[in-house]
Parts: C-alpha cells; sequence; structure tokens
C-alpha cells in the first residue's frame, strides 16, 4: 500500500527527527508520540506518522 506523505516542514522535521533518534531508541511509536507535542503536529499528521510507523513494524516481524 502506497502512503502519500502530506506536506509540510513539521511533518518532514518530524521524520528526520525520529528517524535520527530510532538509532538509540527500538521503540518507534513511543518516538511518534514524543514528536507529536515536539513539533506540534496536527491530528491528521499524527494519524499519518503512526500509519507509516505501524506498517514498518509489521513488515519486520
Amino acid at each position: 500500500m502506497t502512503t502519500i506523505m502530506p506536506e509540510g516542514k513539521r511533518v518532514k522535521d518530524a521524520l528526520t527527527w525520529i528517524s535520527a533518534q530510532s538509532k538509540d531508541q527500538q521503540d518507534q511509536i513511543g518516538l511518534v508520540r514524543e514528536a507529536v507535542f515536539r513539533f506540534n503536529l496536527t491530528p491528521k499528521e499524527e494519524k499519518y506518522l503512526y500509519h507509516l510507523y505501524q506498517d514498518q513494524t509489521r513488515t519486520k516481524s
């Protein structure tokens, strides 16, 4: 399933931050929760990030 990334600097910044942090920490969903507050994401942006990382978690299992 292809996911279209919403445009916006906050989402891009959040993805960059999560990627950098996930090298040290395995809990990507926890990082998404933190990024939502850190980057003041909208509910739609939050849902996109959760969806993105839940799909990645499923494919690794």
